[in-house]
């Protein structure tokens, strides 16, 4: 699969708040401002998983928007990982 510059971008983007994490808990900053940042880093992965589930539903469609079973199953799959 290609990779949306979107979903790139999001990607970088929660490196970024993961290395800032790993920088507060090397600098002692209080576990309560250490949580606010994970759960961005969290919210911010649901996000790029949700356009990656969206990205495959939009492959699973044909040129007519007529989708197969096969490919209805593959993207419940995918959903249900969710």
């Amino acid at each position: 699969m290609a990779c949306d510059p979107k979903i790139t971008n999001r990607l970088k983007r929660a490196e970024g708040q993961i290395r800032g994490i790993l920088k507060m808990m090397d600098d002692d900053k209080s576990c309560q401002e250490t949580m606010v940042q994970l759960m961005a880093v969290r919210s911010s992965l649901d996000k790029v998983m949700g356009l990656v589930v969206a990205e495959n539903i939009r492959h699973c469609l044909d040129e007519n928007g007529n989708v197969s079973n096969d490919k209805i199953e593959e993207a419940l799959k995918m959903i249900a990982k969710l």
